[in-house]
């Protein structure tokens, strides 16, 4: 039997609005999830907020190198968004659901750590 090659994934979605607080391995686990995006060269997409595990791991594979697109309604922005453009890019989209498409429409594969409702929803709405 022939093998046949392995899909390349180039984007990567991490989802997760977990604010993560006194949970140390919550936090050793999104470095390492850092670690290995950027190791594998890999595109980071996330949904773009200023607090969460999913924000962690953003910051952590841009300083090692990766890629970075933050995806936020508008009608987030307002409410405390942290973009700082020295670490990766941000499309503002006019909604929750244009998230989750622009989201479909970035990423190749994507991972969800823990998080609150929002990240549930996504979850729920990406596997239908």
């Amino acid at each position: 039997m022939a093998a046949t090659p392995n899909r390349q994934f180039k984007n990567i979605c991490v989802l997760s609005e977990f604010t993560y607080g006194k949970h140390k391995e919550f936090v050793e686990a999104a470095i390492d999830l850092s670690r290995s995006i950027a190791v594998r060269k890999l595109h980071l997409v996330y949904g773009e907020g200023n607090r969460g595990l999913s924000k962690m791991v953003s910051e952590a594979a841009f300083i090692r190198g990766s890629q970075v697109l933050g995806i936020i309604p508008r009608v987030l922005k307002p409410l405390g968004s942290s973009f700082d453009s020295s670490t990766g890019e941000e499309l503002v989209v006019s909604g929750m659901q244009e998230r989750i498409t622009e989201m479909l429409n970035h990423a190749d594969a994507f991972i969800f750590l823990p998080g609150d409702l929002a990240t549930l929803e996504a979850l729920i709405t990406l596997a239908s």
